[in-house]
């Protein structure tokens, strides 16, 4: 995942998963809240998301509870995970410097 740019909802949920374990429906409100309500998960697309992320080793399962009789399984982000958000964010961060910075050029060549 390092080679390539990380979806919106990769991302969203790998972000959600930083500050500790989650189960699934406060991963799809996590991500909605990040997003201001941008980005809004189904649990399938959640689900294969963290199908991946396991793949990648970047998310394990954190452990597994009842609750009302069904199973709540839940998720963190491994240390693989948190350098690969970070740089992520870096990358993200970077390029809307670099954006803002052209905005500025250009609101002064307007000014001038």
């Amino acid at each position: 995942m390092s080679k390539h740019e990380m979806r919106e909802p990769t991302f969203l949920v790998l972000s959600a998963l930083a500050d500790g374990p989650k189960h699934g429906y406060a991963l799809i409100a996590e991500t909605k809240d990040l997003s201001d309500g941008r980005v809004k998960l189904q649990p399938g697309t959640l689900y294969g998301v963290l199908d991946r992320l396991r793949e990648d080793g970047l998310v394990e399962i954190a452990g597994e509870d009842v609750v009302d009789g069904r199973a709540r399984r839940y998720y963190r982000i491994t240390d693989g995970g948190a350098a690969t958000l970070a740089r992520e964010a870096d990358r993200l961060a970077a390029n809307a410097r670099q954006a803002m910075s052209k905005l500025r050029l250009r609101a002064a060549q307007a000014g001038a």
